[in-house]
């Protein structure tokens, strides 16, 4: 009897322990579920997603002679021929300094929910080097320090195929190949720089080979003006874009590539008074290679081709006088070569950069020259440049001195746009500390 009793009370306990025990095991199970649907969650790929980056980019330089310039000096092309003043004393035989922040930079790195079965990416970037000069006649009027567009695309990638439409690099400047120069001037003169709104196809042949076609049009950088042009006039005249080609290699430690590009800009649409369909054509032709290891990072880089001026180099085109009274055109030939070694150290990496441009002229018989690297009855024959400079990071931040070397060979213009008599070679030193906090 005692038995039974001592059962019946214990029984409510023992169901009691049971029950809370069922619930622990499904509060458990639950948790669970919910742990992996989290995680789920979290590694679902995001339909958006947006990132921001730039730096802030500091330039102290010293040259010491009167050079072509953008910007205040912060980028410098050529030096200038002499100028004698009544003494004879070269007036361009003066130095010059600037302290600026305008390259400073900030980007945005965005993508989407896909489009048409491709991943959509997109981009804006800018920074304050501005788009017009400052005026010294008109109480300092000019863009410099303000925000100017330098890239803004949207582009759509499938596994063998992406387009990309909007501004960005013009197809000859090589993101992967480009001098590593702690000046702005990115080695211009002897590399393409710039940007322009364009359509680009890009298009896998291989996992290592692909072939990019590009359309573009010229915006940030624009040909010189013929008589009667404005800015970029002869880009706006043209009903036709400038068509690229360019096949490139992509390996484990190499990348390389060749391509070539036809232009055809109107400089004017009236001319003499009479309407005017006068074209300037041009050719070009490129070649690049990149080999990087764990200890050295080499760059080569040639181009060659006609009315390269968009491209800030040397040259341009020619305008002829025709019976008809209308001024024809024919674009100035132009080389340039440029080599660039570095360290591929990640503390302290120095590095040499050397690069060579020439002027080949044009066919004889033209009235008016319309190019970079002309003064007067002055023109520039070549230009060569060497450049040495250290870099040491921390992390995001960096300082970098360089030291650079560039000399211009001046003389007088002969009938086909080449220096021919008094040649003059022509020096400046700069002298600069690059400082750049990278986010």
């Amino acid at each position: 009897m005692k038995k039974s009793l001592f059962l019946l009370g214990i029984l409510p306990a023992l169901l009691f322990n049971n029950t809370l025990a069922a619930q622990e095991t499904l509060t458990n199970e639950a948790l669970l579920k919910r742990i992996e649907t989290l995680e789920a969650e979290k590694n679902k790929p995001k339909e958006w997603d947006v990132s921001v980056y730039g730096w802030v980019r500091t330039e102290y330089n010293f040259d010491s002679r009167q050079s072509a310039y953008s910007r205040e000096y912060n980028l410098n092309l050529f030096p200038l021929d002499e100028k004698l003043d009544a003494n004879g004393k070269d007036i361009n035989e003066a130095g010059a300094s600037n302290f600026l922040a305008i390259t400073t930079r900030v980007g945005i790195k965005f993508k989407g929910p896909d489009v048409w079965g491709a991943k959509a990416t997109g981009n804006i970037e800018a920074d304050f080097f501005g788009n017009t000069e400052l005026n010294k006649t008109s109480a300092g009027s000019g863009s410099t320090g303000l925000l100017r567009l330098r890239h803004a695309t949207a582009t759509l990638s499938w596994p063998k195929t992406a387009v990309t439409f909007g501004q960005t690099w013009y197809p000859t400047f090589i993101p992967e190949v480009f001098p590593g120069v702690a000046n702005f001037n990115t080695g211009i003169l002897f590399n393409p720089f710039g940007w322009a709104g364009q359509i680009k196809v890009s298009q896998k042949i291989t996992p290592e080979l692909s072939l990019n076609v590009v359309a573009y049009k010229d915006r940030e950088f624009q040909t010189a003006n013929a008589v009667g042009a404005s800015t970029n006039s002869a880009t706006f005249n043209s009903s036709m874009p400038t068509f690229h080609g360019q096949l490139q290699y992509k390996g484990k430690n190499i990348i390389a590539g060749a391509g070539a590009e036809y232009q055809s800009l109107k400089p004017v649409i009236e001319s003499g008074g009479l309407a005017s369909d006068e074209k300037v054509n041009s050719e070009l032709f490129f070649g690049y290679f990149r080999y990087a290891n764990e200890k050295l990072i080499a760059k080569i880089y040639g181009i060659t081709g006609g009315n390269l001026h968009h491209l800030v180099m040397i040259g341009g085109f020619a305008g002829y006088e025709n019976p008809n009274g209308l001024e024809s055109y024919q674009p100035t030939k132009t080389s340039a070569f440029w080599l660039d070694l570095a360290s591929a150290n990640t503390k302290i990496a120095p590095g040499l950069f050397v690069g060579y441009t020439k002027n080949s002229g044009v066919d004889a018989g033209f009235k008016n020259l319309y190019m970079r690297g002309l003064s007067g009855t002055r023109i520039l024959d070549d230009v060569w440049r060497a450049s040495a400079r250290v870099d040491f990071k921390q992390n995001k931040f960096s300082i970098t001195p360089e030291f650079e070397y560039t000399v211009a060979k001046w003389g007088d213009i002969n009938n086909t746009a080449e220096a021919e008599n008094n040649t003059k070679n022509l020096g400046n030193f700069r002298g600069m500390v690059r400082v750049m906090y990278t986010f």
